[in-house]
């Protein structure tokens, strides 16, 4: 691991930190925390599991966690260095999964691009618009790694559709996790997306193909979380918390 990849996990675990002493007092500037947002839509949904796909070292099952979701987290990171941290977090819950996999469209194996900020990772290519964002992002080795597939993940750990939240973070990827959940697609309560306004990774979805596929598919957008912005302040990605209309206690 070189200083820099170094550095940049330490910068992670301290802004984990800080968001975590945040979480607890449902607190962050301006409004309330996503993760107290996130959890109560859960509770509303009576969302059991959390089926975390992207997982890096465990930062949203860490914050869903402080916020008060107390039921099952499967988490799959494929890096080998990320997904170490992760599995030392998860073995101190006993309801909280770690697998060292990726998680794409059909089951077998597939190169990833490791970036030296880690969370940056991904099995597609960066583009330049992303390098000029974030510099640290930069892909700096690969690795070949396992794939399963959500359809397999749900069938493997017992997960009923109907209470999980399928929380999908992988970096342009998020179409061929999609394509392997299969019919789970409407019939999960709630998928969590990174969606992108601009391409960040060659050949991935953007935002207005993903939330209308998210539509025709029966769900509706509960919340949008600010992501990365380019150096003049354009909005390049959020995070979209999609909930089933046909649940939706307010229907």
């Amino acid at each position: 691991m070189t200083d820099q990849s170094m550095t940049n996990r330490a910068r992670e675990t301290g802004k984990l930190w800080i968001r975590r002493t945040l979480q607890r007092a449902d607190l962050e500037i301006g409004r309330g925390s996503y993760a107290g947002r996130l959890v109560r839509t859960l509770a509303s949904h009576d969302v059991r599991a959390v089926l975390d796909i992207g997982a890096n070292v465990g930062q949203y099952a860490v914050l869903t966690r402080s916020a008060g979701f107390g039921g099952q987290i499967i988490s799959c990171e494929p890096l080998s260095g990320a997904f170490a941290q992760l599995s030392q977090r998860a073995a101190k819950d006993e309801h909280w999964t770690a697998l060292n996999t990726a998680v794409g469209a059909e089951s077998g194996t597939a190169t990833i691009n490791v970036s030296e900020n880690s969370f940056s990772s991904s099995i597609r290519d960066m583009t330049e618009a992303h390098l000029t964002t974030a510099p640290q992002s930069r892909f700096i080795a690969t690795e070949e790694v396992p794939v399963t597939t959500v359809a397999a993940l749900v069938e493997a750990h017992g997960l009923d559709p109907r209470h999980t939240l399928l929380k999908i973070d992988t970096q342009g990827f998020e179409d061929e996790v999609l394509r392997g959940a299969g019919d789970l697609v409407g019939q999960v309560a709630a998928i969590q997306l990174e969606l992108s306004f601009v391409e960040l990774y060659a050949g991935q979805r953007l935002f207005d193909d993903l939330v209308a596929a998210m539509a025709t598919a029966g769900y509706r957008i509960q919340q949008l979380e600010p992501g990365i912005s380019d150096p003049d302040g354009r909005m390049l990605q959020v995070d979209g918390l999609f909930v089933r209309r046909e649940d939706d206690p307010a229907r």
